[in-house]
């Protein structure tokens, strides 16, 4: 029974560290997030459009007998 209580205790004392020690407030985090993700789905759409064109091109290429 103590080390239940002593384990939400301490989970909650964890919790109220976490909130006031935080750097930014979760809005300001979420943002961040959704641009970062954003971002790196841009950069994985221009990666697959390049590496499409260039398999097409290349394939292209074998089956034309040029390669």
């Amino acid at each position: 029974m103590k080390f239940i209580v002593g384990l939400f205790m301490g989970l909650g004392l964890g919790i109220v560290i976490g909130l006031l020690i935080a750097p930014r407030s979760g809005e300001a985090s979420n943002h961040e997030l959704r641009a970062r993700a954003s971002e790196a789905l841009a950069q994985g759409r221009e990666l697959y459009s390049h590496t499409k064109s260039e398999l097409t091109d290349r394939y292209t290429s074998a089956r034309s007998g040029t390669l």
